[in-house]
């Protein structure tokens, strides 16, 4: 009878290390193809060359990445006069400066 409270007991903190495995890891958040071209139909993200917090903003989209609008403003200086600093989107007329949470983004743009 012990050797089955015993396994019982080992089952049972098994599943709660999974649990609190899956449930405490850090996710990074990425984008369906849908959604990155919903988001890149409908804002334009600047950027610039060497920028990590740009880098970090783009890594969010993984793959799909080429379908935002992307404005680097390292080559494309004539388009950033009235950008401060990078990244910073441009939506709806609405300047959102920093890195932006997908959700933000989506909400922004009704996607």
């Amino acid at each position: 009878m012990k050797e089955i409270h015993w396994i019982a007991l080992a089952v049972i903190l098994v599943v709660a290390g999974f649990a609190i495995f899956i449930t405490t890891r850090p996710s990074t958040p990425t984008t369906t193809e849908e959604v990155a071209r919903c988001i890149g139909e409908k804002s334009t993200l600047y950027v610039q060359l060497g920028c990590s917090h740009c880098k970090t903003q783009e890594d969010m989209f993984g793959n799909n990445t080429k379908y935002l609008n992307k404005i680097d403003c390292f080559y494309e200086r004539d388009k950033c006069s009235d950008i401060a600093g990078t990244p910073t989107w441009l939506i709806d007329g609405q300047k959102y400066e920093g890195v932006q949470s997908i959700e933000t983004l989506r909400t922004a743009t009704g996607c």
